[in-house]
């Protein structure tokens, strides 16, 4: 039978007579208790989480429901294959309220202020009682494809508008800094009952002229005193812009902008007259005072009544649609073809006779095609 005093006669460790002697010894604690009820985890392991079907998600599209349209722009810009054939579907159902919005471009060099101008504009629609959808294209890596998307923290005030939506895409190194799934996103946004679409590209040389393939009104925003204005002109983009702005036309710099202003507007009348038979302005604003918005949404009025009076405006949409259509169908023939079993090691060994010099680029490209 065991006695109080049979461990007595046995020898402590260090560490024991540590403690015994110590006046803050801690004795043996217990293990931890989780963080989560295992009744808990055990319940979560069986829940299996229900997925929105693309005809609830439509519906709410349609009812207004910005978590829905979120989402269905989610699909959209996604490249996997249930994701992409899950948006179509979104898109068949909503089709028929698309078309009722004014689309407007807006590109111009990075530094112009195209955010705060965006946000000093949407600002003044949301007074006049329309709903805003902003596509904010911003650039991606090269090497990473990953993108800041901080356009939401640039746009403070239509961040929390009820009557605004922002939506950050990365261009996905896409030409024209317009990312490939932003026509489409367009259309969700205008099917969910947004009057006005704006599409915020990246500004980074003529190639953002592709923008002009989606939208009513282009606005290309300038500014005044960097130098040469005429120098400057690049006729490509000029050529396709409805309206020129010089932004920053405040304090000191109103008088570069006002002159500015008047060079620009010279230069517009020198090209070929549109085929809309609206004639391209120029113009001066402050993004920051909000000189000249209300001027400029009443010009952007002043050609969307033109336009639909001559008959321009259908036209055009007609042919932005065709155009889609072909450009749509070249990038689905092309993942097709590179999808085809064998075609990547043809493909390698053509690159390596034309860096051999042992055959030539349209021989190569026949050879590959089967021609």
């Amino acid at each position: 039978m065991d006695t109080p005093n049979e461990d007595m006669g046995k020898k402590k460790t260090p560490k024991e007579e540590s403690n015994q002697k110590s006046a803050l010894s801690v004795n043996p604690g217990v293990a931890d208790a989780p963080a989560i009820s295992p009744y808990i985890r055990d319940q979560r392991k069986t829940l299996v989480r229900k997925e929105t079907t693309a005809e609830e998600l439509a519906e709410g599209l349609l009812s207004g429901n910005r978590t829905h349209l979120s989402k269905a722009i989610t699909l959209v810009e996604s490249n996997l294959e249930a994701h992409n054939d899950k948006a179509q579907g979104i898109l068949e159902l909503v089709m028929h309220k698309v078309g009722n919005s004014i689309r407007i471009g807006i590109t111009g060099v990075p530094g112009v202020g195209k955010s705060t101008f965006i946000e000093s504009f949407g600002s003044y629609l949301l007074e006049q009682n329309h709903k805003l959808a902003v596509l904010a294209i911003d650039p991606s890596s090269q090497r990473t494809k990953g993108s800041i998307l901080g356009d939401k923290t640039r746009m403070e005030i239509l961040s929390k508008s009820a009557n605004a939506f922002i939506r950050p895409s990365p261009s996905s190194g896409s030409l024209g800094g317009v990312a490939r799934k932003t026509r489409e996103s367009m259309y969700l946004c205008e099917a969910a009952g947004f009057d006005t679409i704006i599409i915020e590209t990246v500004g980074v040389g003529q190639s953002e002229t592709q923008v002009h393939s989606m939208v009513d009104f282009f606005l290309l925003l300038m500014l005044a005193g960097a130098g040469d204005e005429l120098q400057g002109i690049k006729r490509g983009i000029m050529e396709m812009a409805d309206l020129i702005a010089i932004n920053k036309a405040d304090g000191p710099n109103e008088p570069y902008a006002m002159r500015a202003r008047v060079e620009y507007e010279s230069a517009l009348h020198l090209f070929p007259a549109p085929e809309s038979k609206w004639t391209p302005r120029a113009t001066t604003c402050s993004a920051i005072g909000g000189k000249g918005i209300e001027e400029i949404w009443k010009l952007i009025l002043d050609y969307i009544s033109t336009t639909k009076t001559n008959g321009y405006y259908a036209k055009n949409r007609e042919a932005q649609t065709q155009m889609w259509f072909h450009e749509t169908l070249r990038e689905v023939v092309l993942d097709e073809y590179f999808a085809r079993p064998g075609k990547k090691e043809s493909i390698l060994e053509s690159e390596k006779k034309l860096m051999n010099g042992q055959s030539t680029l349209l021989k190569e490209i026949k050879r590959l095609m089967g021609i």
